[in-house]
C-alpha cells in the first residue's frame, strides 16, 4: 500500500472527446480537488496527434506521483503502457463507451467518485501483456468482437445501443477462421468464432470472457469461442452476460504465461479496444506485476 499523501505531483490526461460532460467543468473540478489537497496538478489534452509522445515527454521532464487517464479505454491504454515498469502509478476516470479496465478494477464509474481516488486511495501492482511487443493491459481479441470494434470505432455513433446493432448486422453473416495457438500449456489448432487474450475479466459491455481471470496472478488466458450453431447464439450470449461463459460446450480457456498464435487466415485484432494492424505470427507475453494501479479499496493482496 502506497501512502497517498505522499501524492504531491499529478498528471491528468484527458480526452475532450469523450463521454457527454463539459470538459471544462471537470477541469475545473480536477484542478479544485488538487487544490483541496495541496496537489500540483498538470492537464494535458489529447489531440489523436503524437499524443504519445508528447505524454512520454512530459513523463520523463517532470516527477509525477502518478498520472490518471481521463477517457475511456484508448486513453488508458495509451498512458497505462507509458507507465509499465515505471514507478508512477496509474489511475482511471472513466469517460469512455466501455471502462472495461476501471470496471475490472472495481474503480468508480461516477466521475465526482473516481476524483476522490486522488487523496484517497491504495495502490496495487497488476500484470501486463504484450502482443508482438505492444501492450496490452485489459483484453485483445481476434475474430468477431475484434472485427465489431473495427466497424465500431470506423462509425459515427458510440454507446451500447450501436455496438450492439454492429454486432447484429456482423454475427447474422460472420464464419469462424482458423487458428493455431501454441502455449507453454498446451496447443489449440481449429476453428474459432472468436479468440481473446484476456488479462481481466470482462469487456466494457459487461461481458465476462474470463470471470476467473486474476490481474495479478503471473498467467493470462486464452479464451476461445469455437463454431457453433447460429441458434445457440442467444445461449452463449447469455452465459457471457451472467459470468457463466465457462460452463458452454463451445467455450475452452487456456491458462498461460505465453503464447504464440499464427493468424493464418489474417483476422482483425484489436487491443485494449482499439484496432490494431498484426503479423500473421502474434507472440503473446506476460509481464507480471509490471504496473502500478490507483484503487479505492485493497481488492487484491501484495
Amino acid at each position: 500500500m502506497e501512502n497517498p499523501e505522499k501524492h504531491h505531483n499529478l498528471l491528468f490526461v484527458v480526452n475532450p472527446i469523450a463521454g457527454d460532460i463539459d470538459k471544462a467543468e471537470l477541469e475545473e473540478e480536477i484542478q479544485d480537488k488538487c487544490k483541496e489537497h495541496h496537489i500540483n496538478c498538470h492537464i494535458y489534452r489529447t489531440t489523436g496527434q503524437g499524443d504519445k509522445e508528447k505524454i512520454k515527454k512530459l513523463l520523463s521532464e517532470n516527477n509525477f506521483d502518478g498520472a490518471y487517464a481521463v477517457g475511456g479505454d484508448g486513453t488508458v491504454n495509451i498512458l497505462g503502457s507509458l507507465l509499465i515498469g515505471k514507478n508512477i502509478p496509474l489511475g482511471i476516470v472513466p469517460l469512455g463507451s466501455g471502462n472495461g479496465l476501471s470496471k475490472d478494477l472495481n474503480i468508480p464509474q461516477d466521475t465526482e467518485d473516481a476524483l476522490e481516488l486522488i487523496h484517497s486511495h491504495v495502490v496495487r501492482n497488476i500484470d501486463t501483456i504484450t502482443l508482438n511487443g505492444i501492450p496490452s493491459i485489459h483484453l485483445s481479441d481476434l475474430g468477431f468482437n475484434a472485427l465489431v470494434v473495427k466497424r465500431f470505432c470506423d462509425g459515427d455513433t458510440r454507446g451500447p445501443g450501436s455496438y450492439a446493432w454492429i454486432a447484429l448486422q456482423e454475427y447474422l453473416s460472420y464464419k469462424p477462421k482458423l487458428y493455431r495457438i501454441e502455449t507453454d500449456v498446451e496447443t489449440f489448432e481449429g476453428e474459432a468464432f472468436m479468440v481473446s487474450i484476456a488479462n481481466a475479466n470482462a469487456f466494457g459491455s459487461n461481458a465476462s470472457i474470463n470471470p476467473d481471470g486474476i490481474l495479478n496472478d503471473g498467467k493470462f488466458e486464452i479464451c476461445l469461442i469455437e463454431p457453433f450453431p447460429k441458434s445457440a447464439g442467444i445461449g452463449i450470449l447469455y452465459k457471457l452476460y451472467t459470468d457463466s461463459i465457462d460452463t458452454s460446450v463451445f467455450t475452452r480457456r487456456i491458462s498461460c504465461r505465453r503464447a504464440t498464435i499464427y493468424n493464418t487466415e489474417h483476422e482483425l485484432l484489436h487491443i485494449d479496444g482499439e484496432p490494431v494492424e498484426m503479423d500473421e505470427v502474434i507472440k503473446v507475453e506476460m509481464h507480471p506485476r509490471s504496473l502500478k494501479v490507483i484503487l479505492p479499496t485493497p481488492e487484491m493482496d501484495e
